[in-house]
């Protein structure tokens, strides 16, 4: 089952983001998962089976000036280690996929690190192409 993300879902959405190499996010997820759930432009929704949140996704949307449609893009989007290759991904994926158009998207992207090649081989199968280059300033 998907639904959309709540705070009390904390503590298995910080262990998923541990999964993805993003530790220690115990002090400060909880209010993180708050502020999003509260923003107009954003979904955070999880999966869940046999009662447990098993994978996330977490969806921002960019509204476009000089394109006819808006921009989804995942920011998170991650699958319980002990349980993939299940097809959760995909059903998630593509519910993000269904949402997004919902709300005027006419695409939807990813950055996701070099080192992730599992993910990478994923996203191909998922229908994404590579884009020729993404930068990142950090502040």
């Amino acid at each position: 089952m998907i639904r959309q993300a709540k705070t009390d879902d904390w503590k298995a959405i910080s262990d998923l983001m541990n999964q993805l190499d993003y530790p220690n996010t115990e002090s400060f997820i909880k209010g993180n998962i708050e502020r999003l759930l509260a923003h107009p432009d954003e979904e955070l929704m999880v999966y869940v089976d046999e009662g447990n949140v098993v994978a996330c996704i977490s969806l921002h949307y960019i509204p476009q000036l000089a394109l006819p449609g808006d921009i989804a893009c995942i920011s998170y989007l991650v699958v319980d280690s002990t349980i993939r290759n299940k097809g959760i991904g995909h059903k998630i994926e593509e519910y993000a996929s269904k949402a997004a158009k919902k709300r005027n998207c006419d695409r939807i992207q990813v950055h996701c690190h070099s080192r992730r090649n599992d993910a990478h081989r994923f996203y191909n199968r998922q229908g994404f192409s590579e884009s020729p280059k993404y930068f990142t300033k950090l502040l």
